[in-house]
């Protein structure tokens, strides 16, 4: 039987890391149906792991070290 996964929302601010409260940046998807939320610490410590139980894992740490917007001169 094939599953079809439906897209994640993306994470937001609001989504917590199960193990320690920071915000997540990762969403792993278990074949219960069930999810686990990790930041990008714990999502790294645990990462062997989480591959060999996930369905899914949505990873949204790129978001740490993409540029933010800068307000340019005449702007400010």
């Amino acid at each position: 039987m094939n599953s079809v996964l439906t897209p994640a929302s993306p994470l937001t601010a609001a989504d917590r890391c199960d193990r320690c409260g920071a915000q997540a940046y990762l969403r792993v998807v278990l074949a219960s149906g069930g999810e686990l939320l990790f930041c990008a610490h714990h999502a790294r410590k645990f990462e062997p792991e989480l591959r060999k139980v996930a369905v899914e894992i949505q990873d949204e740490t790129d978001r740490l070290t993409a540029p933010r917007a800068t307000v340019a001169e005449d702007e400010r």
